[in-house]
């Protein structure tokens, strides 16, 4: 594949660049709330938040091509994310821009785009987290509502979101699990709904258990067909997983180790100098290159028009047993100081690296666990007989 960049696609380059030297005008330890804000006002008038959405929604209409060169040299310059509501621009938007109608367009994608409020998506359960088919959430018509009955888990920034995407099961008696779901858009202060923060090991609490009880939510918010909601929710997650946004987080924390390793003293050297340490650090680099070129490959498949399939799940697992080798690794450059957390004058970075260590269930689970990638790659990838 021909990745040179036509004449269009440089000047949009430069057109970015140009957007960043004026804009990008202070250090990432400098950029409070207000500066947040008004970095989030510019990018929203510029169309690049949804840049690659329809023009006719309110996104850009930018080219996936011209969408890499975007988060390409956002990344390079350690520019803030594009757009402050994540879930709804990384799962919801896309879901109703695909299968909604337009009043749930024209109700819903201006308020993702603009960061309004947040979104959470109630799909794993405490019996069907990584077999996601297997939910059992009931749901039952009543008139123009839907009355919902059952348990959520892993559910990220429950807290503090407005919406949630939720997937329920209208129908039991099907030959084939996957029929018979169906998804809702549910307010998160109806009636009924209880959200309980879940503590991770650092301390934090990114995800939560969500419990509802008789919950009334109007047809009208359901998106797609009654039993076409695992539809729904594979363009969503497909979408979440075709990123290779990804790749350059991983690069700049990568970059952060080796710093860290050249910052910190072992046995009287540098922990650079260590070769078991730096064997480690080559291993994490590879695997990061992996994944951009396969993320490579991703591009090529959208740029002849192809449709992603499974194989985007090869950077999911990598990316998920990296985030947990990374953190292993930042606590084998500290050594005996990793333990220590935020607060304690010992810890090395005020603890951000213990923090970085124990975080790592956010990235695991999220998106599906290593187990289901794994079924996957091996399925659908592979031909391999199901599990």
């Amino acid at each position: 594949m021909d990745f040179n960049l036509t004449p269009e696609e440089a000047a949009f380059r430069d057109e970015v660049r140009a957007f960043l030297d004026e804009n990008l005008d202070a250090a990432e330890s400098e950029r409070d709330m207000n500066w947040f804000g008004g970095w989030l006002k510019k990018v929203r008038e510029k169309r690049w938040v949804g840049f690659s959405w329809p023009k006719e929604v309110g996104g850009g209409g930018g080219t996936v091509m011209q969408q890499v060169i975007l988060k390409e040299e956002m990344a390079k310059r350690k520019a803030p994310p594009l757009g402050s509501c994540y879930m709804g621009l990384a799962w919801v938007g896309p879901s109703i821009i695909q299968y909604g109608n337009e009043e749930q367009k024209q109700k819903y994608i201006p308020d993702i785009l603009d960061g309004t409020y947040q979104w959470c998506t109630g799909y794993s359960e405490p019996d069907s987290g990584s077999d996601l088919a297997s939910l059992k959430c009931r749901c039952e018509r009543d008139g123009d509502e839907y009355v919902v009955n059952g348990q959520k888990i892993w559910t990220s920034i429950a807290m503090i979101s407005k919406m949630m995407i939720l997937l329920v099961r209208t129908q039991t008696d099907v030959d084939v699990k996957h029929d018979g779901i169906t998804c809702l858009l549910v307010e998160m202060d109806s009636p009924g709904i209880e959200v309980r923060p879940i503590k991770n090991m650092s301390g934090g609490a990114m995800f939560a258990e969500v419990f509802l009880t008789d919950v009334r939510v109007p047809v009208e918010n359901r998106l797609g067909a009654e039993g076409g909601g695992w539809k729904v929710t594979v363009s969503a997650l497909a979408n979440e997983r075709s990123s290779i946004a990804e790749v350059y987080g991983l690069t700049r924390k990568m970059e952060e180790l080796k710093d860290l390793a050249r910052d910190t003293e072992r046995a009287g050297q540098r922990a650079i100098d260590i070769p078991s340490i730096r064997r480690r650090l080559q291993r994490a680099e590879i695997r990061i290159e992996s994944m951009r070129l396969n993320g490579q490959r991703f591009l090529t498949k959208q740029l002849k028009g192809e449709p992603l399939g499974s194989e985007t799940s090869i950077n999911k697992l990598h990316r998920a047993s990296l985030e947990v080798e990374m953190g292993e690794l930042a606590m084998e450059i500290t050594g005996s100081a990793s333990t220590l957390m935020q607060g304690c004058d010992e810890a090395p970075e005020d603890g951000r690296w213990a923090k970085f260590a124990l975080g790592w269930p956010e990235v695991v689970i999220g998106g599906g666990t290593p187990n289901i990638q794994k079924n996957i790659i091996s399925e659908r990838i592979l031909g391999l007989p199901k599990d």
